[in-house]
């Protein structure tokens, strides 16, 4: 599966189950270890478990090799490796004290859609 066709299987399944402020960055000009970093919020740590669960669910069905989740045991925060997408759920405090989209605010912000 081509980068953008995953990167649109996760924002999809995000949306399916309800994520919050999903936030698409193209990292491929700044980093060989991925081509889109996907954010999102879930209202509780039930729900970030929920919205990881999903995801690599739909990406194991579409023949997709996933790699390493962390975060998994009631975790505030869940990234899930998936190759070319790297997916982070987090709770919106979390997210607000980490500021990952500060960390790569030079790389383009495909909004929410994740369309170019």
């Amino acid at each position: 599966m081509q980068a953008e066709q995953l990167k649109n299987l996760v924002i999809e399944s995000l949306e399916n189950l309800k994520a919050k402020d999903i936030s698409v960055i193209d990292v491929r000009d700044r980093t060989s270890v991925t081509d889109y970093m996907v954010l999102a919020c879930g209202n509780s740590s039930r729900h970030v478990k929920s919205l990881a669960d999903s995801v690599l669910k739909d990406a194991r069905e579409q023949g997709v090799r996933t790699g390493n989740v962390e975060g998994e045991g009631g975790s505030d925060w869940i990234l899930l490796d998936l190759g070319d997408v790297v997916l982070h759920v987090m709770m919106p405090a979390t997210r607000e004290f980490y500021d990952l989209e500060r960390l790569w605010r030079d790389a383009p912000d495909l909004g929410a859609a994740g369309s170019e």
